[in-house]
């Protein structure tokens, strides 16, 4: 039999590794929201909602009579919808998101693991159910699966250069959040849309870039080599490559808000040198806009 002592060593040895992320992740939550996940919509539940005017079709035992009683029309009682919902997590974990333009940057792994693990930490307190979308860690509700989002969360990365959106722990009629520089291969991620979809799962697309991404600073001899090692290209007029990179970024930017418009999803960019206070606070509320 397991004694106090041991389950707290056991407890203390599973949370060591993880306060900076876990800890940088409430501490974002708590600037977004204090309380529960909103959820304010009419459905089935027992708390009250608000009232509103009866309608054709409403069955007289959905009538309030107290209320109506103080004015010349009947109003109906509605209920606030509290059906937990489950939620899967992707976080790219390629080489290429270990990139950061400037020490004083965080990396685009780091941005994107926090404001997820912080995006968990809202709808985990909101009575929902978060999991990973690799079906690893299966949707659950509770602090404990907090704990175990920072544990996976903070694992290393992959060793592939970019990574590719996964879907196994998909649940039908669930939401998604992909975290990602999307500066790969795009086929990858219009597959797992497209299955999604197919799943009825809605969700949230979150490019996370660097500003030196966005803006491409670079002139003269210049070298570029992918964070991996696996790509690398020598130019002596860096200055010349900058409109046809811009162009790109702007055509994939477009792909990205197409494949979300045509499955239901949200798309957002989000850079690194800016608070994710604001990625966060968008996810938030992407997370009601796709019911």
């Amino acid at each position: 039999m397991i004694t106090p002592a041991d389950l707290r060593a056991r407890a203390e040895a599973l949370a060591g590794p993880l306060p900076p992320l876990l800890a940088a992740a409430e501490h974002l939550a708590t600037t977004v929201l204090l309380g529960e996940h909103g959820r304010r919509r009419p459905g089935m539940g027992d708390e009250f909602w608000q009232y509103r005017p009866a309608q054709a079709g409403d069955e007289m035992r959905m009538v309030d009579w107290r209320r109506s009683a103080r004015s010349d029309i009947h109003f109906v009682r509605e209920k606030e919808w509290q059906a937990a919902q489950s939620v899967v997590i992707w976080v790219d974990r390629g080489q290429s998101m270990q990139f950061a333009s400037s020490d004083t940057l965080q990396t685009k792994s780091l941005v994107a693991r926090t404001i997820a693990l912080a995006t968990a930490v809202l709808l985990t307190r909101g009575g929902e159910r978060v999991g990973l979308a690799d079906n690893s860690l299966p949707p659950r509700s509770g602090e404990l699966q907090l704990l175990r989002l920072a544990e996976a969360l903070s694992q290393d990365d992959e060793t592939t250069e970019y990574g590719a959106p996964e879907t196994r722990g998909m649940i039908a009629h669930s939401r998604a959040v992909f975290l990602s520089d999307f500066l790969g291969d795009i086929s990858p991620a219009r597959a797992a849309l497209t299955k999604a979809a197919d799943k009825g799962v809605k969700g949230a697309l979150v490019q996370v870039l660097d500003p030196a991404e966005e803006a491409f600073p670079y002139d003269g001899r210049t070298i570029f080599e992918s964070v991996g090692g696996t790509i690398r290209f020598e130019t002596q007029k860096a200055r010349d490559l900058r409109d046809r990179y811009l162009d790109r970024l702007a055509e994939r930017k477009e792909e990205l808000r197409s494949l979300a418009r045509l499955t239901g999803w949200q798309y957002e960019v989000h850079h690194t040198d800016h608070s994710a206070t604001a990625a966060l606070l968008w996810l938030y509320q992407a997370m009601d806009r796709v019911h």
